[in-house]
């Protein structure tokens, strides 16, 4: 009988735990170099070897690659005998056509590409940036035929992590721990360690990658802390909820905010829809998205037609001219006002927020993507794309003046002067608006 050795690197205490656990549904929430990439590979290695069918997935080819190569170097020696057999291009270690033993990796991060295979062990990586439907639509049935286990394994993202996540709440994975924290039925089972955890890394390496990072950073990559809210962030969950309504008034004004992105591969462009109705602003949409000028700028036509939106204002530093240009490109007749950031992103911010805290601003239902944003930012750091696009829709509605400065409606200026059209009166209330918006008293 052919005999061969597997060679597994030795899992640290913390991963361990996972690896024995028998509960059918695991969540796994660990540090940056935790060990979570090197337990996923000695758990697949371990179940492939009991003749078990297993699928990893992960949202970047990068991360495919890590665990490739942990899985390939533990099997490297029945697979040079020809016991397996192992393909590059798929990512697959398995027996032969005939039977299920397989072990495959591939890049998913909704449920369109988690499509087309089945398993007995579902291992779902940085399962913060992906789609939740991955696994709701997906990855459940496909465990159906053999009562198969399924893994999920995450690091609490930071603002920079989110900006490249997929998932529709970015919240997901931090409520799924809760609730598996709370199961008492034995099917579901929670870990949680942090970076320092594992003996296996540089206590130097860690110290540098810590040195340059956030305290809030540091708490979620490193000690891997689920947080909803920064201690000391412009806006709180609190104050969101509880003014947020499901439908909005008739609205006198609405704006369509952008904050442009200059590369499909880059930051998220920022698109928020604000309507006005006296001193009341609500949130109508969040269409920010992640793709060329091309695709974001149609995404902002239309939700300016889908709102029958009054305006577009967008921010001119990243791309100046090019941004209208782009716009007009795919609808030239939606008007279009560029604003320069001049001033700082907390000189920006707070008016709006205190706006919010007065209890005028309203989101017509729920904008998880913003709303984590807004409650995570802290003055100082990099402002988020959709928390801008919301600054400058607001600040375009007239937040930020002080009392000595009126905001007026469409009906006043068409009181004042009756033999005013209503694009004239538009024009005029524009022109009145943006005056504000890049004068000093917006900034008082």
């Amino acid at each position: 009988m052919l005999q061969y050795q597997v060679i597994l690197p030795m899992p640290h205490r913390k991963q361990i735990k996972f690896i024995n656990s028998r509960a059918p549904r695991k969540i796994i929430r660990a540090g940056r170099r935790a060990g979570k990439t090197v337990g996923m590979a000695i758990l697949a290695v371990l179940a492939f070897r009991e003749g078990k069918r297993v699928l990893y997935g992960a949202p970047t080819t990068d991360q495919v690659e890590r665990f490739w190569a942990e899985v390939t170097r533990a099997l490297a020696e029945p697979i040079a005998a020809g016991l397996f057999r192992k393909n590059e291009t798929r990512h697959t270690i398995d027996v032969d056509d005939k039977h299920d033993q397989r072990i495959r990796a591939k890049t998913c991060w909704n449920a369109d590409t988690l499509r087309g295979d089945y398993a007995d062990l579902l291992i779902l990586d940085e399962w913060q940036l992906m789609d939740e439907n991955a696994w709701e639509l997906v990855g459940a049935p496909m465990l159906l035929d053999n009562n198969g286990d399924a893994v999920f394994v995450y690091t609490p993202p930071s603002l920079h992590s989110r900006s490249v996540s997929k998932a529709r709440d970015p919240q997901h994975a931090a409520k799924m721990f809760k609730r598996a924290e709370a199961d008492e039925s034995g099917r579901w089972a929670a870990f949680h360690f942090t970076s320092h955890e594992n003996p296996y890394i540089s206590r130097d390496a860690l110290s540098d990658l810590t040195h340059d990072m956030t305290s809030l950073a540091y708490r979620m990559e490193i000690e891997a802390e689920d947080i909803d809210e920064a201690p000391g962030a412009l806006w709180t969950r609190e104050i969101i909820d509880a003014h947020r309504v499901m439908k909005a008034p008739d609205l006198d004004w609405i704006v369509v905010g952008v904050d442009p992105s200059a590369t499909s591969t880059g930051d998220e462009c920022g698109i928020v829809t604000v309507g006005r109705k006296g001193k009341e602003l609500y949130v109508l949409s969040d269409n920010s998205l992640q793709g060329s000028p091309a695709v974001w700028a149609r995404a902002v036509c239309d939700a300016y037609h889908y709102w029958e939106a009054d305006q577009v204002v967008a921010e001119s530093n990243q791309g100046g001219e090019m941004v209208e240009l782009t716009i007009h490109t795919a609808d030239p007749s939606i008007p279009v006002r560029l604003v320069h950031a001049s001033r700082g992103k907390q000189p920006r911010a707070e008016p709006v927020s205190a706006h919010y805290e007065h209890g005028h601003v309203h989101h017509i239902g729920n904008f998880p993507a913003l709303e984590n944003e807004l409650c995570l930012w802290l003055p100082g750091d990099a402002s988020p794309n959709r928390l801008d696009a919301l600054v400058w829709a607001a600040r375009m509605l007239g937040v930020g003046t002080d009392s000595r400065v009126s905001v007026r409606s469409l009906d006043d200026y068409k009181k004042d002067k009756e033999e005013l059209t209503e694009k004239e009166a538009v024009k005029r209330q524009e022109e009145h608006l943006v005056g504000l918006l890049e004068g000093d008293e917006a900034w008082n």
